[in-house]
């Protein structure tokens, strides 16, 4: 719980706000269409409030304090977050909203295509996606949950497994013919950044230990799927990614069958913060997207 007696008013809050940011009472009051008298009435309330002075008057010009600095660092973050609840709101004035971070390729081909049904499922939550390539601090942002790629490495969250992922080696048609996996030493390799490993862990699979080939760098797998179609080189990509590419010709597979790769998809969520409806539903939804598991 917040204490009420230390809450300033919004009025007096986006004063301070303005005034740190324009530097003077008269742009303050323009801005949000107040006189200048009224302008240093809500500052004057805020400090008899506060109990702290927070203006230095310095002729035609007003200085925030330090400690005002950081608090108006504080407020304007609030304010934020506060804008951001009131935008949500409008958007879906019946139901809630469900903030996920998602990874560029995985939402584009695993999760975009199933999104209609959750729509269909629950009209009321309105999902808010947006790119995160990294882990990230929850406590930090207003995501509810994320979709996460690797091992179960992220602090403090939950998990719920998604799918495995298989990787297979393609470039475009015309690569000549391999005849072992060593082969592909000879040719221009792609590689995805965040996946230093994976063309070693190729080779090692196919009998081929201790190789760590230099490759060129991709920090997303469209623009490295779109490289190794326009034959820049061989790449290692998600079969789910590139299926279409391969049914339609613009990839062929370089060498081997898919292996598979060291980790999974997951959707992450915070630990210790309870769980919000819209990502309750979400959560429920997604485990009926997934196949069902055998036992035996």
């Amino acid at each position: 719980m917040f204490a009420r007696r230390y809450l300033p008013s919004l009025p007096s809050l986006l004063a301070l706000e303005a005034v740190a940011r324009l530097g003077t009472a008269s742009a303050a009051a323009e801005e949000l269409n107040l006189t200048q008298g009224a302008i240093s009435r809500q500052l004057q309330v805020l400090e008899g409030q506060l109990g702290v002075a927070l203006i230095i008057r310095d002729k035609h010009r007003l200085r925030l304090t330090p400690a005002a600095q950081d608090f108006v660092a504080e407020a304007r973050r609030a304010l934020t977050t506060l804008s951001r609840a009131s935008l949500a709101l409008r958007a879906n004035p019946t139901g809630g909203s469900l903030n996920l971070a998602i990874l560029p390729a995985f939402g584009m081909h695993w999760l975009a295509p199933r999104l209609a049904r959750f729509a269909t499922q629950h009209p009321e939550v309105t999902v808010n996606l947006s790119t995160r390539l990294k882990p990230f601090d929850f406590s930090a942002t207003a995501f509810d949950a994320a979709i996460h790629y690797g091992r179960q490495d992220w602090p403090g969250v939950d998990y719920l497994k998604l799918m495995d992922e298989d990787l297979l080696a393609v470039a475009a048609p015309g690569l000549p013919p391999m005849a072992r996996a060593e082969d592909i030493l000879t040719q221009p390799l792609l590689q995805l950044e965040s996946r230093p490993g994976d063309w070693g862990r190729w080779l090692a699979h196919h009998g081929a230990a201790n190789e760590r080939p230099p490759a060129m760098l991709f920090d997303q797998f469209a623009t490295m799927t779109q490289a190794a179609i326009h034959g820049l080189g061989l790449a290692l990509l998600p079969l789910f990614l590139i299926r279409r590419d391969l049914e339609e010709g613009r990839l062929v597979p370089a060498f081997g069958q898919a292996v598979p790769a060291l980790g999974s998809y997951y959707l992450v969520w915070p630990k210790d913060t309870p769980p919000r409806a819209p990502l309750t539903s979400f959560r429920r939804w997604l485990t009926s997207e997934l196949p069902p598991v055998h036992l035996g």
